[in-house]
């Protein structure tokens, strides 16, 4: 979070187990458990912003490709990413 950028407060529940891990996180890296809270958000944001530019990477090839090989690659990644394995 940008040191500048107003904090809004939230409250959340989540499960005890993650509870228990965001603290073990936390103590682990020597800040609180608020702290890691917003770095793990952060990360899980970061992380689906690059899967959508990704999957957006690879329909854009899949457009562009004559290769009939590199076209059923490619349809078997994003069937992969959409639908899992």
């Amino acid at each position: 979070m940008a040191q500048s950028e107003k904090a809004t407060r939230l409250s959340v529940s989540i499960p005890a187990g993650i509870a228990k891990r965001v603290r073990a996180l936390a103590k682990n890296r020597r800040t609180s458990a608020n702290r890691a809270l917003v770095e793990l958000i952060e990360a899980g944001l970061e992380s689906k912003e690059a899967e959508k530019a990704r999957f957006f990477d690879l329909a854009n090839r899949l457009m562009e490709s004559t290769d009939p090989k590199e076209r059923r690659q490619l349809k078997k990644e994003l069937a992969r990413m959409t639908f899992g394995d």
